[in-house]
């Protein structure tokens, strides 16, 4: 599998909402992308699974500009306006969605049985919002990589819940190994973690 983005952009010069970026991911590694602008991490991600068309540059699954093909081998994990669960919703609601999705038995059982799995079975009830950092991105990308079909995740912006990129970077790089590669695009905060993550990274 190999993912890349040749210098997609969105808006024009001099201050274009997605500048000009680079980015490619392969079975090998997660590869990191961190963008400077506001919007510019959501707008990457939505380009990145084919969910929106650049102004200029190409984005090309195993050498092809196929959009539709991106969209069903490319699952965006919590995406704002996207895929990003609402805050409210219980734990619980989000895992029995997903089950749904990906043509999976759903029912409280199933529900209960996967959060214990992932150890975060007391938190069935609770809002997603209260889901700490790790354990949030960690189911959220689970159930986006067991969907049939899916060959890749772009998960947008962990940073932004807060707790240690450490943990989320080990993740990703569990899932990777496993054969579900990660493309994770953020903001500037992301930058320290580029410097020091030693996987694939790009700026814009």
């Amino acid at each position: 599998m190999r993912l890349e983005l040749d210098g997609v952009t969105i808006g024009d010069e001099p201050t274009p909402a997605l500048p000009a970026l680079d980015a490619v991911l392969t079975d090998g590694a997660p590869t990191l992308v961190a963008v400077g602008t506001e919007r510019g991490p959501m707008l990457a991600s939505l380009i990145a699974g084919g969910r929106m068309l650049p102004d200029r540059g190409t984005v090309r699954l195993d050498g092809e500009e196929d959009p539709e093909r991106i969209r069903r081998a490319v699952a965006l994990v919590d995406t704002p306006m996207a895929s990003e669960p609402t805050p409210a919703v219980p734990v619980g609601s989000v895992v029995r969605e997903e089950l749904v999705l990906a043509g999976r038995p759903a029912s409280r059982q199933a529900v209960v049985d996967l959060l214990d799995d992932l150890g975060i079975g007391a938190w069935r009830r609770a809002p997603m919002t209260d889901l700490p950092p790790t354990d949030r991105i960690r189911l959220l990308l689970t159930l986006a990589a067991a969907r049939p079909g899916v060959a890749a995740l772009v998960l947008t912006s962990p940073e932004r819940h807060g707790g240690p990129s450490d943990e989320w970077l080990g993740i990703v790089r569990s899932l990777t190994e496993a054969g579900t590669p990660v493309l994770v695009v953020g903001g500037r905060a992301l930058d320290p973690v580029l410097r020091s993550a030693g996987v694939t990274a790009a700026r814009s």
